[in-house]
């Protein structure tokens, strides 16, 4: 599924595109992926044709576009984005060849390059597309309802390490399964969770409570630098689903260190990498480098 960086990357690819353009048509061509949305295909049409966009925006691993209010009746309202494990956020050129997978195209008039397709793909349909409302419109704080509950993300502005840090030393479970819960922190998943844990030493196991301030403050700096890197890099695209807004992937899968090495060479002491079952899916470590802690049984 992608995290952080490939949700952020198509964030900032879309917000040429999106930013400023009227909706002048939409088109629904699966049901399944306006599953989110209160109405029909019909009502999502309704509520999307003749309103102006603003920049779009992210929390986590949600991406939305906020409605202007002045075409909207006055409703703060949102273009919510769910990638799913396959979604695509597409722009293309009026007459360009189709892409496989296309459940939504939205054609947009925007002031600056004419007219564009915005074409969601999904071949899971897992992810979709939903007109929310927004709450806390017009603040730094404005997120859609269903995404209120995400906690905000470490390269966000008001992020505050240190309360988090202290929230992570409460818990008794894993610091992997800390990581992943995304009313904790948002934007990670399997990938930055085992490229964090790898650049702090420590095993996915070990129990927040067993954690230094000043430790959990280093996995949280870890975390912030795995997830710039991989934002410089383009993400992570291990197949052709995980693209940017032009159909291209990231190359950041050539700077793991943990993820997906599991039989190789650890990079930093040369021990072999073991990929272990965790939680429903794997988990990667050094076992010299991340041991793990005593009187943990995994």
């Amino acid at each position: 599924m992608p995290e952080l960086p490939e949700v952020e990357v198509v964030r900032a690819g879309l917000a040429g595109a999106v930013t400023g353009a009227r909706v002048a048509a939409v088109e629904v061509f699966e049901p399944r992926s306006i599953s989110r949305h209160s109405g029909d295909a019909a009502d999502f049409e309704a509520a999307l044709v003749g309103r102006t966009l603003e920049a779009p925006a992210r929390r986590g691993k949600f991406l939305w576009v906020p409605i202007d209010p002045a075409t909207n009746g006055g409703r703060a309202d949102a273009l919510l984005a769910h990638l799913g494990m396959s979604g695509q956020m597409l722009v293309r050129e009026p007459g360009a060849p189709p892409d496989r997978h296309t459940r939504i195209r939205l054609v947009l008039d925007q002031p600056e390059h004419g007219q564009l397709e915005l074409r969601f793909a999904d071949q899971r349909i897992f992810g979709g597309l939903a007109v929310r409302p927004l709450q806390h419109a017009g603040t730094s704080a404005a997120v859609p309802d269903q995404a209120a509950h995400i906690a905000l993300d470490p390269i966000h502005p008001d992020f505050d390490a240190s309360a988090v840090a202290r929230r992570l030393r409460l818990r008794r479970q894993g610091v992997k399964a800390a990581l992943l819960d995304q009313q904790l922190v948002s934007g990670i998943g399997n990938i930055y969770a085992d490229e964090a844990l790898w650049r702090s030493r420590l095993h996915y196991a070990t129990p927040g409570q067993r954690l230094t301030q000043a430790r959990a403050l280093g996995l949280l700096a870890d975390v912030r630098d795995v997830l710039d890197q991989a934002l410089a890099e383009g993400g992570t695209s291990f197949d052709a689903q995980y693209v940017n807004v032009n159909g291209q992937a990231g190359y950041f899968e050539h700077s793991l260190n943990a993820y997906g090495r599991g039989g190789q060479p650890c990079r930093r002491c040369g021990a072999i990498m073991v990929r272990e079952a965790w939680a429903n899916r794997g988990s990667t470590r050094c076992p010299r480098c991340q041991r793990r802690p005593r009187g943990i049984a995994v």
